[in-house]
């Protein structure tokens, strides 16, 4: 497949705004039910009929997979700018530090203002370190991405088998009240939660605005700290496989059509029907908790990587430059960020007491007409906005912050 310059970063753009929509599909129940009912359709918004299927198709299909391949595009991302500066002669260091600078502060006031289900920060400290693999090889980064990878593996085997231990019973030594305490937390987690614990997810967040804002803070304070050693190894891998997409012309689209097609079908005949036996498992045990971190968090991390680069393989092989939705998708993967930002503070709107008040009321598969509506303000507003404007608001408003200095904001990015 041979490309112009311009059609590698339109091929960015395009898998990233594919991206940015799709993680919105997870991202929705979140939003719009209890903490537990991510993972977990027996916890709140239903696991029979269509609220099932939905739960099947989106497990297979996209839980796990868009946050990767965003995680994939962050890591090109981050190359290519270290690399540009790096080219200016600019401190390649400073310019990436300042951004993840930055980013963090976005991601901690989108954390404790908006959202508790913000990925900003997480990603910003997990960019800090992903600098010092900026100059590895191509078989460097996928080699050290294997190794994390493995690590992840091995952590989140441990985690279901701890899960396991404590269905099962105390501890040796453990004692009852202990006992309880682990089960009840990992249970609010990824099982169902008792009813008392339900009614106070949704009176926290049935709330006024700064009651909802306090009790979040109360919850997720130390989140960026606290979830950086469980999930910092996969993001990392990721974000090194993207670096390696970049480098290697896969995610510039400069690869033959043959070769996205092999990769295609190596990562969707893995992927596929992988996940939907560990989905057909997690149904057979009627959702239990030690069958839903066993799937989702442990068995999910060895074929998540192979569905991922499936997808983006997909993409690049369905992207049509100068196609009217090539260009509109590639538009919002261009405003990436402030559509993600956003998102949040819709659907916060529409969920959260000081909004409408939808918060733990709808079925899970009547949650999936906002995430249309959602995604139609996307593919409407990102493209007419850049033909008028250099950046999306919150890409200037990183850019701005990162350089000190006020970036030049008119003049469009799209031409067509």
């Amino acid at each position: 497949m041979a490309t112009t310059a311009t059609d590698r970063y339109l091929t960015l753009d395009t898998i990233r705004g594919v991206a940015v929509m799709g993680i919105l599909l997870m991202n929705i129940v979140n939003f719009g039910l209890i903490e537990a009912a991510y993972m977990n359709p027996r916890a709140q918004g239903g696991a029979t009929g269509l609220d099932l299927a939905a739960w099947l198709v989106n497990f297979v299909l996209f839980d796990g997979k868009m946050r990767g391949l965003f995680s994939f595009l962050f890591g090109a991302s981050t190359l290519l700018v270290i690399d540009r500066a790096t080219a200016k002669g600019e401190n390649p260091a400073k310019v990436h530090y300042s951004r993840m600078i930055w980013l963090l502060a976005f991601g901690l006031a989108h954390l404790w203002l908006v959202w508790r289900g913000d990925i900003l920060a997480h990603y910003a400290m997990v960019g800090m370190i992903a600098f010092a693999f900026r100059n590895r090889p191509t078989s460097g980064l996928v080699a050290i991405g294997i190794v994390l990878l493995v690590v992840q593996l091995v952590m989140m085997a441990g985690l279901a088998t701890s899960v396991a231990m404590i269905a099962a019973g105390p501890l040796p030594g453990q004692s009852a009240a202990d006992h309880a305490k682990s089960l009840t937390e990992f249970t609010n987690g990824f099982g169902v939660p008792a009813p008392a614990q339900v009614a106070r997810d949704m009176a926290a967040y049935s709330g006024s605005y700064p009651e909802i804002v306090r009790a979040r803070f109360a919850e997720t304070a130390w989140w960026p700290i606290t979830f950086l050693p469980i999930y910092g190894f996969e993001t990392l891998a990721y974000m090194l496989f993207g670096m390696a997409g970049l480098r290697s012309g896969m995610l510039t689209g400069v690869w033959e059509r043959r070769r996205y097609v092999k990769w295609l079908a190596i990562g969707f005949g893995i992927g596929i029907p992988g996940y939907a036996a560990l989905a057909a498992w997690t149904v057979a045990r009627d959702f239990s908790l030690v069958a839903v971190v066993t799937a989702a968090m442990a068995a999910a991390t060895i074929i998540r990587p192979a569905m991922i680069i499936g997808w983006a393989s997909l993409i690049v092989l369905l992207m049509r430059p100068g196609g009217a939705l090539t260009t509109r998708i590639s538009a919002a993967g261009r405003m990436a960020f402030t559509n993600y930002l956003l998102t949040s503070l819709i659907c916060t709107t529409i969920f959260y007491g000081y909004g409408l008040g939808l918060y733990g009321r709808l079925p899970r598969a009547e949650l999936y007409l906002i995430v249309l509506a959602v995604w139609a303000g996307m593919l409407l507003w990102s493209k007419p906005w850049l033909k008028h404007f250099a950046y999306g608001p919150f890409e200037w408003l990183w850019r701005s912050l990162s350089r000190l200095s006020f970036q030049p904001m008119r003049g469009g990015a799209l031409t067509s």
